[in-house]
C-alpha cells in the first residue's frame, strides 16, 4: 500500500525540476519578429506534467499572444497541435501567462505567437523537461484513500455475502442453516479475493513507482582527479535512464555521452569556484579526449577546496551541467589563453567591481528607463521573479568604455551562483538557454547559429534575464571582453 501510494503522489505532489544545478526555470530575452519579449519557462516538476508560461512584451504593441508545446527533433516536432491563447494581465497589460502540457521527458521547445500592429511573428524558446524526485503522499490524502479503500473492500465483500446467503429468500423469511454455509463460503471467497487483489495491486503499483523512480533526473558528478601537478581529467557520468520503449528509434533524445554538440565553439564550460569564500573564478573549455573524457591545464591556482560545474549540450539541445567538488593543492599552471579566463583576487562588491585599468564594471540597480525616460530604482530582489540584471562597464573617468568585443559571440557571460553552491546557472544576455538550443529550436544547424553570432563590438551596457530560484545570497560573476582581455566581476545580490 505504500508503493501504491508513493506512485500516486508523484502525479499530485511533485519536486521541482531542473535546468541548471537547481535552477529549473528558463528565460529567454528575445524577439519574435519586430516584438521585444521576455520568455519565463517553469518546467512541470514531473513529466507528464504542466509548464506555467509568463512572457512579458517590453513594448505595449502586441495585442494576441499565443504558445505552443514542440518536441525539440524528432517526429513531435513536426506533428504540431493547435496553439493555446496566453491570458492577458487585468493589472499589467504587458504581461501574458499560459500554460502547457508536457507529455514526455526531454528536449522540447515552445513556440510563441505574437501579434499586433505590425503584423505576426513567432519565436521560439527550448524547454528541457525532466522528473527528478518523488515527494510522500500528504498524511490527510493518504489517510482519506485508506479509509475509502477499505471501505470500498467491506462493501464488496458485504455485497457477496448477502447475494450467497439471502438472495433466494423471500421477503419476510430467515435464512436455513444450508444458506448461512453458503454465506460464510461466499464470505471466505470475497474477503480471499478482496486480499489477492490488495496484494497484486499493491505489487503492480509498486512496481511502477520503482520504474518511475529510475527515470527521475540525477544530477550527474563527474569524476576530477589532478596529473603531473597541473592537469585537471574530468570523467563524466551517465546515471539517467532512458524512456522505457520498445526501440531505439523511439528515444530521440535519449540522455548519451556519444552526442555533444559545440555551445559557442566548445563541447564543454567548465566553471572552478573557490569555496567557500568565492573569490576565485575560472571559465575554462577542456578538450574531449574520448567519450567521456576530457582535460584541460590548469592556470595558475592557489591551495583549497573548489566546485566545479561542467556545462555540455546533447544533440537534442537538452542542457546539463555536470558537477564535482575537489581539494588542490597549488598549482602553478599555464597563462591564460584563447576563451579561457577568470581570476584569483577578485573582491565581491554589491554595486561597483573594479576592473584592470583603472575600469570598472557597475551594477545598474535601477529598473530599465520608461516611456517619458523616467528611471525608478530597483526594488528588492524577489525569489521567483524574473529581472534583466545590468552592468555597465566605464572607463577610468567614469564614461562608457569604447574598446569592448564580443566574448565567444556574445557582448558578455554570467554565472549566477549560490552562496552554499547548490544553485548554478550560466547565463546569457539571450538568456538561461545554450546558443546551441536556440539554434536548434529555430531550426538551424547549431555549428551555423554560433557562426551567425554577434561579432561586431558590443555597447557598454550588457544585461542578463534572470530570476532566483530560492532565498538567499547569491554571487553573480559577469564576464566581458575589452582590449583582447576578458574581465570578470563579481557581485553580491540577495533574494528575498
Amino acid at each position: 500500500m505504500r508503493k501504491f501510494i508513493r506512485f500516486i503522489c508523484v502525479l499530485l505532489f511533485p519536486l521541482a525540476a531542473i535546468a541548471h544545478v537547481n535552477s529549473p526555470d528558463v528565460f529567454y530575452d528575445g524577439y519574435a519578429g519586430p516584438y521585444h519579449l521576455l520568455v519565463t519557462l517553469r518546467p512541470p516538476a514531473v513529466v507528464p506534467g504542466v509548464a506555467q508560461v509568463q512572457i512579458r512584451s517590453v513594448s505595449n504593441d502586441v495585442n494576441e499572444i499565443k504558445i505552443l508545446p514542440l518536441r525539440m527533433i524528432g517526429v513531435g516536432a513536426k506533428m504540431a497541435p493547435l496553439p493555446d491563447p496566453a491570458k492577458r494581465s487585468k493589472d499589467d497589460p504587458q504581461l501574458f501567462t499560459g500554460s502547457l502540457w508536457i507529455m514526455v521527458r526531454g528536449s522540447w521547445k515552445v513556440q510563441v505567437q505574437a501579434a499586433g500592429p505590425k503584423g505576426t511573428a513567432q519565436l521560439e524558446v527550448p524547454l528541457p523537461a525532466v522528473s527528478t524526485s518523488s515527494q510522500p503522499m500528504q498524511a490527510g490524502l493518504a489517510i482519506l484513500l485508506a479509509f475509502l479503500g477499505l471501505a470500498l473492500a467491506a462493501g464488496l465483500i458485504g455485497i457477496i455475502f448477502a447475494a450467497t446467503r439471502e438472495a433466494a429468500l423471500n421477503s419476510g423469511e430467515g435464512p436455513a442453516p444450508a444458506q448461512d454455509r453458503r454465506g460464510r463460503i461466499g464470505l471466505s471467497i470475497a474477503a480471499f479475493i478482496v486480499v489477492v487483489a490488495f496484494v497484486l495491486g499493491n505489487w503492480w503499483w509498486g512496481s511502477e513507482a520503482r520504474a518511475n523512480d529510475r527515470l527521475n533526473y540525477k544530477v550527474p558528478n563527474m569524476q576530477s582527479s589532478l596529473v603531473g601537478g597541473s592537469l585537471l581529467r574530468l570523467r563524466l557520468e551517465n546515471p539517467n535512464a532512458s524512456e522505457p520503449t520498445r526501440f531505439r528509434s523511439e528515444q530521440p533524445d535519449r540522455i548519451r555521452l556519444d552526442d555533444l554538440i559545440p555551445d559557442h565553439g566548445h563541447i564543454m564550460h567548465l566553471f572552478i569556484v573557490r569555496t567557500p569564500e568565492m573569490k576565485a573564478f575560472w571559465h575554462l573549455h577542456p578538450d574531449q579526449a574520448q567519450t567521456g573524457d576530457f582535460a584541460v591545464n590548469l592556470p595558475i591556482m592557489p591551495e583549497g577546496q573548489y566546485k566545479l560545474y561542467a556545462d555540455i549540450v546533447h544533440h537534442t539541445g537538452f542542457p546539463e551541467t555536470q558537477v564535482a567538488t575537489m581539494n588542490l593543492p597549488a598549482v602553478t599552471g599555464e597563462p591564460l589563453s584563447g576563451d579561457d579566463s577568470g581570476s584569483f583576487d577578485l573582491a565581491p562588491t554589491d554595486k561597483v567591481a573594479q576592473l584592470s585599468g583603472g575600469y570598472r564594471m557597475v551594477w545598474q540597480r535601477d529598473i530599465p528607463p520608461g516611456p517619458n525616460g523616467e528611471r525608478r530604482a530597483l526594488p528588492k530582489l524577489k525569489a521567483g521573479e524574473p529581472y534583466w540584471f545590468r552592468f555597465r562597464v566605464e572607463d577610468k573617468d567614469g564614461k562608457p568604455a569604447t574598446d569592448l568585443e564580443p566574448y565567444m559571440g556574445m557582448a558578455g557571460h554570467a554565472v549566477f551562483l549560490s552562496a552554499d553552491g547548490n544553485v548554478f546557472a550560466h547565463v546569457h544576455p539571450a538568456g538561461s538557454v545554450s546558443m546551441a538550443a536556440v539554434g536548434l529550436a529555430e531550426g538551424r544547424n547549431p555549428k551555423a547559429a554560433m557562426e551567425n553570432m554577434e561579432h561586431s563590438a558590443p555597447a557598454a551596457e550588457v544585461s542578463f534575464p534572470y530570476g532566483f530560484p530560492h532565498p538567499g545570497e547569491y554571487r553573480i560573476f559577469v564576464q566581458v571582453k575589452r582590449a583582447g582581455k576578458v574581465e570578470t566581476g563579481e557581485f553580491v545580490a540577495r533574494a528575498e
